[in-house]
């Protein structure tokens, strides 16, 4: 008989589970992304191209994927998503500057892969490591282990930002290596490469540990491996149990107007923070700051999930990201800076939250695949919000007067200011309509605390 284990962390599934997380996400080429693409010869628009078709492969891969990984197993999923992305990163590290035809067509592969990867990761890695907690009796650990696993994710992007913008940076890799006295000076035909490098090694790393990992035996499908028609079968039956389970749909709709939203307020924050006066030198010293949320929020959150209700977490999650929303407004110049560490603390205990809600109340054998109907939410919100935004945009610089003859990045920046405001709007809308939802159609979210 195998003794139960003392803590969480004693289960070698939790502290595999955690290597993968780190080592999956903690891309050294986040800080540079958008230039690392455009230094291989693509243009803004493939790069947009490219985006899209990153989110498309993810939107279309995330359901079936989390019923495959119920149906054949999560480990198997997981060193699939470990190896695509060795694969992904593989093809673009060592790719020589040729044709851009032909490198355009390298970065749709890419794209691609990584979208799959995601896909393939995102909830079967959660649900392994739930199922392991939950076959070793220590189920009610689950917030200890997503308090470390965002801590340590958070460390993880820290250095990755710090680190990945460093070593793109010709003159201080060749001043480095001055130092030590060597003669190495790259030009950044090799540095652009270096953040690939180090993301390359983490992708062996991140395979590594899914190899370690171990399938749980009640987790999976007992006949019928591998078929489509369990594929779909399954993927109905998550999807009908979400629907039919008032509390995990209502956390499930909170979770992606709030992820929505403050993604995509993310994603312009270099924008904002040159509207806010921040010098661009210090943008990944920035990123880094909000990584060391992850290592602050998830304790909170952790002991608001235990102790409180979930209405009292919605309650301190929506004040967070409305807050910070509307102050961001403001665009205080360096002040500003402050609001927008209260609307990205608002995503940490987004994503602890409903992480937490919804794995406490799905059953293992479509654990993943309801997780993946989860992220599913997550990525249209973001893309939908992304195509009315960029909508927005377009309408007021055709409405601005063409007499003024700005610059082009004047223009910019004023119609960036003047369409932020759409932001706390459509929060605040969407975050109206679905408290409606929940009081009319919905059981209501108050009661169902433990």
């Amino acid at each position: 008989m195998t003794p139960t284990p003392d803590t969480p962390f004693s289960v070698p599934n939790i502290r595999w589970f955690i290597a993968f997380r780190v080592f999956f996400n903690s891309r050294f080429y986040y800080p540079v992304f958008t230039i690392l693409f455009l230094d291989f010869g693509l243009t803004v628009a493939q790069f947009s191209v490219l985006n899209a078709v990153w989110a498309a492969t993810i939107v279309l891969a995330e359901v079936p994927s989390g019923a495959f990984a119920d149906i054949i197993g999560r480990k198997h999923l997981l060193n699939f998503a470990a190896g695509a992305m060795i694969f992904e990163i593989g093809i673009i590290s060592f790719m020589p500057k040729i044709d851009p035809v032909i490198i355009f067509f390298v970065f749709l592969v890419n794209r691609v892969l990584s979208g799959l990867a995601e896909a393939a990761a995102s909830g079967a890695d959660e649900a392994l490591a739930y199922d392991s907690l939950k076959q070793a009796g220590l189920a009610d650990q689950w917030g200890r282990v997503l308090e470390l696993v965002m801590r340590y994710q958070a460390f993880g992007f820290v250095v990755a930002m710090t680190t990945g913008a460093a070593v793109y940076d010709p003159r201080l890799v060749g001043q480095v290596a001055e130092f030590f006295g060597s003669g190495f000076a790259p030009g950044q035909e090799v540095t652009m490469r270096f953040p690939l490098y180090l993301t390359f090694v983490l992708a062996l790393f991140a395979f590594g540990s899914t190899l370690k990992m171990k399938e749980v035996s009640d987790s999976t499908g007992a006949a019928g491996e591998g078929q489509l028609k369990e594929s779909l079968a399954m993927t109905l039956a998550a999807g009908t149990w979400i629907v039919k389970t008032p509390f995990v749909l209502s956390v499930i709709l909170f979770g992606m107007l709030l992820d929505g939203v403050i993604r995509m307020v993310i994603t312009l924050s270099s924008q904002y923070y040159r509207m806010i006066e921040i010098p661009e030198s210090i943008f990944g010293l920035l990123g880094s700051g909000v990584a060391l949320l992850g290592m602050v929020v998830p304790k909170i959150a952790r002991q608001i999930a235990e102790k409180k209700s979930p209405v009292y977490a919605l309650v301190v999650t929506v004040v967070l990201a409305g807050t910070g929303l509307v102050t961001m407004n403001l665009f205080w110049p360096r002040v500003g800076i402050v609001p927008a560490l209260i609307t990205f603390s608002a995503m940490y205990f987004t994503g602890f939250f409903v992480s937490f809600y919804v794995n406490r109340e799905a059953d293992s054998r479509q654990r993943a695949t309801v997780l993946s109907f989860k992220g599913l939410s997550y990525n249209i919100s973001y893309g939908v919000l992304g195509i009315l935004y960029a909508l927005v945009l377009k309408l007021e610089k055709a409405g601005m007067d063409k007499a003024d003859m700005l610059a082009s990045d004047v223009v910019e920046n004023q119609v960036f200011m003047d369409t932020f405001f759409w932001f706390p709007v459509f929060f605040g809308a969407g975050m109206c309509c679905l408290l409606v939802i929940c009081a009319v159609w919905l059981t209501p979210l108050k009661g169902r605390g433990h």
